[in-house]
């Protein structure tokens, strides 16, 4: 079935990180009170990875997962979870349009760190218009225009680079032992 990218590991392998990328996109927003930037780093490093490194839609848990959770915990915005909940389908649409983005940027040979930048934009790009309509109709308040903007940006851009170190630091010794 001709992937863009090589997998060399058996379906059950796969499976066991699938799970493992959709516990931490869960548990990080849920668990760690931390601020935005930094959830939100480690969560886009999640989403960064399956993009690279799952095949075909079992990137979808780790889609859907992190946004859920951060409602679930009122981690986020505290006093404007409900707020949270009106984005969640944008906020799942974005994490799409950042995985796949990659996914079909990558598959057309261009390379991982443009792929990622260009991804993370238009991610950016989708997160930020659709809270600036809710904005400008007094459906959200003004406060989601930056952190569904400029951090989200910054966010998916710094998890897109620990995903892209960590992906060179893990395969280099795999590399170095075939050849």
């Amino acid at each position: 079935m001709g992937f863009a990218f090589e997998f060399p590991f058996s379906g059950a392998d796969e499976n066991v990180r699938v799970l493992f990328y959709s516990a931490v996109a869960f548990f990080v927003p849920f668990f760690l009170d931390g601020p935005q930037l930094l959830v939100g780093t480690i969560v886009n490093a999640m989403l960064v990875t399956c993009a690279l490194d799952v095949r075909g839609n079992r990137v979808l848990p780790v889609i859907f997962l992190p946004s859920i959770a951060a409602v679930s915990r009122g981690l986020i915005f505290g006093p404007f979870t409900p707020f949270l909940a009106v984005m969640m389908p944008v906020i799942w649409i974005g994490n799409a349009t950042l995985v796949f983005g990659i996914r079909r940027l990558v598959s057309r040979n261009v390379n991982a760190v443009s792929s990622v930048a260009v991804a993370a934009c238009a991610k950016s790009i989708v997160l930020f218009a659709a809270a600036y309509a809710l904005v400008a109709t007094a459906a959200l308040p003004a406060l989601f225009l930056t952190a569904m903007g400029a951090v989200q940006l910054a966010t998916a851009v710094m998890g897109g680079g620990v995903a892209l170190f960590l992906r060179n630091a893990l395969m280099r010794p795999r590399r170095n032992a075939s050849g």
